[in-house]
């Protein structure tokens, strides 16, 4: 059973967060040293990590007509929305708070991101980060419903909203194998809320980084670890919600949580690496022809199965 923690867990969650964010930056630095033919050594995993100090003493950028506090707002809001989702995350069989709509509170803070990056969009003012925040706009409307009708899959299966009921549903058998395309389309989904990889077309290179495109010191600093940030807590919610949770032989609950999550975000890494950016309009395409009907017949399965229990 999943029990709510100590009044330290509150730090302890977002503690853990960052350094699976900080993990998951360091593997990406050492793949692209190896990908350069660059030796892997430890300061080639440190070196991203060396520029926050820059990033800290930087002066903000100041842009004619801007809107300091939207733009303010939803820097903060990406990287805050990416922590408070940690809230309803197991860790093992403790979670900071174990509610009973757990699975639409982080579903919540996901789409509160949109918010943070439309403000951050258009707070600056310009042209080309404008342009980013509707990138993410366009890409949110391809994501969001497949997205929904992956975590509604694991909802039915359990008959819960609760996320650690979701997790002790699965003994026996992980929802991942006899749901995998909602496993998959909540995998692309963990990418595209990162905006990361195939699906960084808001932060892409043609429009100069687009909603980082006017950020700087602090403020490019916090809207690229909102990103990883995420990229930790979709990974990490993957776990119970499609691997069991902390379930498994010989090691204890808190350890099997962590070498899911390790796992799970080792694959994100690779796979946002491997794959090339996607335009928004292509993947709204893909996603509302191919995904959404699949993805509702997988939430299909689940009603079967538990209208014969």
């Amino acid at each position: 059973m999943l029990e709510t923690g100590a009044w330290w867990t509150v730090l302890a969650a977002p503690a853990l967060l960052l350094a699976l964010a900080v993990l998951a930056v360091a593997g990406h630095a050492v793949l692209d040293a190896r990908g350069a033919g660059r030796p892997i050594t430890l300061s080639a995993a440190v070196r991203p990590l060396l520029d926050v100090p820059r990033a800290l003493l930087a002066q903000p950028r100041r842009l004619p007509a801007s809107d300091r506090l939207l733009w303010r707002a939803g820097v903060v809001t990406v990287p805050g929305a990416a922590v408070l989702s940690t809230l309803v995350i197991p860790f093992g069989n403790v979670a900071v708070a174990d509610p009973s709509v757990g699975l639409v509170w982080f579903n919540a803070m996901e789409v509160l991101t949109w918010a943070g990056l439309w403000l951050a969009g258009w707070g600056p003012n310009a042209a080309l980060s404008l342009v980013g925040g509707y990138r993410f706009l366009a890409q949110g409307l391809a994501y969001e419903l497949p997205l929904m009708f992956a975590l509604i899959s694991t909802a039915t299966g359990a008959q819960s909203l609760r996320v650690g009921d979701i997790a002790a549903d699965q003994h026996g058998l992980w929802y991942a194998v006899w749901m995998p395309v909602a496993f998959l389309v909540y995998l692309a989904g963990v990418l595209a809320f990162s905006f990361l990889g195939p699906f960084a077309y808001p932060a892409g290179r043609d429009i100069a980084g687009g909603v980082l495109s006017e950020a700087s010191g602090a403020d490019r600093l916090l809207l690229r670890a909102g990103r990883w940030l995420w990229l930790a807590a979709g990974a990490a919610m993957a776990v119970p919600l499609f691997l069991g949770g902390g379930a498994g032989p010989w090691l204890p609950a808190w350890a099997w949580s962590l070498v899911k999550t390790l796992l799970v975000l080792a694959a994100l890494v690779v796979v946002l690496r491997r794959l090339p950016v996607l335009r928004a309009d292509r993947y709204v395409e893909l996603a509302w022809v191919v995904l959404v009907p699949l993805t509702i017949a997988q939430t299909l399965v689940p009603a079967v199965v538990v209208l014969n229990r």
